[in-house]
């Protein structure tokens, strides 16, 4: 799998997915804060299949130094 997901939007989806478990575990919101699971594990994984799909990433382009 080639890393599709940034850091500022690696960051987000983090902070993102642990606030939606933590108000779910805590009862605060429903059921639906389960799916904090999904940002953040594609957070700490640095890969989101829907950005594959869609043809996007938000990793900074890196570019290739010659080799001597």
């Amino acid at each position: 799998m080639k890393t599709n997901v940034g850091g500022i939007d690696r960051l987000l989806r983090v902070v993102a997915g642990l606030l939606l478990i933590i108000l779910a575990a805590s009862g605060v919101i429903g059921g639906w804060g389960w799916l904090g699971i999904l940002p953040l594990l594609t957070g700490l994984g640095r890969y989101c299949p829907l950005y594959t799909l869609l043809g996007f990433t938000s990793c900074p382009r890196q570019t290739h130094k010659p080799q001597r």
